[in-house]
């Protein structure tokens, strides 16, 4: 890319990475307050937001430099470009967790709560970052570009210009990455919500005139599997075209993809992490109620902090001046007593006040005694 052109991507870039760093968090704490992480959907959910964010505080950021060529090691490179296909392998591996979790809650209703529990499916949550670890760091294992480093480079000096297609072979990119670990899940996710959605409908169906509650439990079932289909769709659209990009650029031997047009491949598959809360706050009811909650909490959260800081400052005045004006009225006592032919009170008495008459009388017994100051027992 040219210079202009670099700062306009890198621009829509930041953009890009703000939106989904604020709107995943949003997600992840909305999921979080409302209690949702008991249900084994919405942990999928949420860890699929946390790979969004992810994406959006480490992902952008490191192909940002892997755009503009920085200089640094061979392996150096080779690990930050591992590191973006691990978290689209985790997206691609917990939207296929999510279609499975959704098609056993069709399939069996009954036995589902003792099946997936929440325990299962932490474990599974765990095991699904741990696939994508492997498979998106086995570049660092040997399948890479070290051809890519010439005889004048050392593969361990940081003068290496670091680039994506460089390091990454194309053949693991399209080989394995699209072919094997991307193409077969989105197939199988297309024949789960397939299933899901005949099902219900069928439910639906044959519910008319039954039980309400039946009817109510298929009915926000395919609601929420319509929810999650569009992020399937969303996913679907936003990769595949920078992977059928690489796909040309690797069978099509006299075929030249035009930098921008891969540039452009990219900034879309970012969007897509940015994209998601967007669909969960719209389309999931639990989510869309807590963020309601949590985006009008914080004005009045902000007004009440301001208040809590207003009015410690006024506290903080009003001791000051209580200790002034104590320090005065003790001054002038001292200047009352030091003047001639004044008769000194004694200190404890001249402290309570009264000319020396104590200020905590005794107790009134009745009518008829002396009327003196008294205080009610």
């Amino acid at each position: 890319m040219g210079s202009s052109a670099s700062w306009e991507y890198v621009l829509l870039e930041v953009l890009i990475a703000v939106a989904c760093c604020v709107g995943n968090v949003l997600v992840i704490w909305a999921v979080w307050t409302c209690g949702a992480l008991r249900q084994p959907t919405f942990c999928f959910i949420a860890s699929l937001a946390v790979a969004d964010f992810l994406v959006g505080s480490v992902a952008i950021p490191l192909a940002v430099l892997v755009d503009i060529h920085m200089k640094t090691s061979f392996h150096g490179c080779l690990f930050m470009c591992c590191n973006l296909l691990m978290l689209q392998m985790a997206s691609v591996i917990l939207l296929l967790a999510i279609a499975i979790d959704r098609c056993l809650r069709v399939r069996i209703p009954v036995t589902y709560k003792s099946t997936v529990t929440q325990k299962r499916s932490w474990i599974l949550v765990a095991l699904c970052w741990f696939t994508a670890a492997v498979w998106g760091f086995i570049p660092m294992f040997g399948w890479h570009n070290y051809n890519a480093v010439d005889g004048t480079t050392n593969a361990n000096s940081t003068s290496f210009e670091c680039s994506f297609l460089t390091v990454i072979s194309t053949s693991y990119l399209v080989n394995f990455i699209f072919f094997s670990s991307l193409l077969p899940p989105l197939a199988i996710m297309t024949g789960l919500y397939c299933y899901i959605f005949l099902t219900t409908r069928r439910q639906l169906r044959a519910n008319i005139g039954a039980a309400a509650e039946s009817s109510t439990y298929y009915q926000k079932e395919h609601r929420l599997a319509a929810s999650l289909v569009l992020v399937l769709v969303l996913f679907a659209v936003c990769w595949l075209p920078l992977f059928l990009m690489h796909s040309v650029r690797y069978y099509g031997y006299n075929t030249e993809v035009p930098s921008v047009a891969i540039d452009t491949g990219v900034v879309l598959s970012h969007a897509n992490s940015a994209v998601n809360p967007i669909v969960y706050a719209f389309r999931i009811p639990k989510i869309k109620e807590a963020s309601l909650r949590t985006v009008a909490k914080a004005p009045r959260l902000c007004f009440h902090l301001k208040s809590l800081d207003e009015g410690k400052e006024r506290i903080d005045v009003k001791a000051i001046v209580i200790s002034g004006v104590q320090t005065m009225k003790w001054q002038l006592r001292l200047a009352d007593n030091a003047r001639p032919g004044h008769e000194a009170v004694p200190e404890r008495l001249a402290d309570e006040g009264h000319g020396g008459r104590p200020n905590n009388p005794r107790p009134c017994k009745g009518e008829g005694v002396e009327q003196l100051p008294c205080r009610f027992a």
